[in-house]
């Protein structure tokens, strides 16, 4: 049974973002509003601390929970549709996980769309992995990423599979964005229901501008369209009240064709990464904890 804390954090959000799109500024007002208000709501949690720092020339935060004992590392995508998002969005989520996870944690700041678009989150997110090897080539290396970071982790994944690298340990994915050309069902069903995508408006506009002159369907854009054979062992978390449901369920049953281990947890009454509310809901903890210990027992 949903909890009466999340069902009144769910109206809270529903009515936060409707006033906020009301009042939407340019997209620099909306990343520097973000950055702000989130950096106020959404704190690490005790015993994590947090150090700027960068990899293969990117940069990102280190989240290092005290005394972390997993022999492997995480590398953290937020999500933000590609246009929004930052290590100040997204520390708090990232040092909850690290500390489920019992793992160093590795927050990227990767290049964002329209300034960057399609591949620059690719190219980032692959250099910054690339370079974690470099330097912890000991250390088994996992992905995680919420909405587009996740979409993101994956298109990693899939690039490294294909240029034969090592692939990650595992990947654990918040509520992905998988198909930005937004063809499945769920993209207009579970709209009414979304506090984040009433309609696809949002969604479709940062899209375009992501993906720019590269077709929407272009695999390493959307790997709802990718072969998903040969990828790690996979974690998907996704609200039963998201637009994007239909992307995590379509991806699990693709990865479950293709002979990718995975699995698929939905969350009755949840929203689009609710996660990011650890520490305030018992839905929110436990789809935490359940990520961070798939992630801790999926490195060897």
């Amino acid at each position: 049974m949903q909890s009466l804390t999340s069902r009144v954090f769910y109206y809270l959000v529903k009515r936060q973002l409707r006033k906020l799109s009301a009042n939407r500024g340019n997209l620099e007002q909306v990343r520097a509003a973000r950055d702000k208000s989130s950096a106020r709501m959404f704190k690490v949690p005790a015993g994590v601390t947090v150090s700027p720092a960068q990899l293969g020339g990117l940069p990102g935060e280190w989240l290092r929970p005290q005394g972390a004992s997993a022999a492997g590392v995480v590398l953290y995508l937020h999500g933000g549709a590609y246009i929004t998002g930052s290590c100040h969005t997204h520390r708090g989520l990232a040092g909850h996980l690290a500390r489920a996870a019992d793992s160093d944690c590795f927050l990227l700041d990767y290049r964002l769309a329209p300034e960057h678009p399609f591949p620059a989150a690719v190219d980032d997110a692959l250099a910054a992995y690339l370079a974690l090897q470099a330097e912890q080539p000991v250390r088994p290396v996992a992905l995680a990423g919420d909405s587009a970071g996740g979409g993101l982790a994956l298109a990693l994944a899939l690039r490294l599979r294909d240029a034969g690298h090592s692939v990650p340990a595992a990947m654990a994915l918040l509520s992905p964005w998988t198909d930005l050309a937004l063809s499945l069902p769920t993209h207009q069903s579970k709209a009414a229901v979304d506090p984040f995508f009433p309609d696809t408006t949002i969604l479709s506009a940062a899209a375009q501008m992501y993906a720019a002159q590269t077709p929407l369907t272009h695999p390493l854009v959307s790997p709802h369209y990718a072969p998903l054979h040969g990828l790690p062992p996979t974690l998907i978390h996704v609200g039963e009240r998201e637009a994007l449901m239909g992307d995590a369920q379509a991806l699990a049953s693709q990865m479950r064709t293709a002979g990718t281990p995975v699995q698929l947890q939905e969350f009755a009454g949840m929203w689009h990464v609710w996660q990011i509310f650890a520490g305030r809901f018992a839905e929110a903890d436990a789809s935490v904890k359940a990520l961070g210990t798939f992630l801790r027992v999926a490195q060897p």
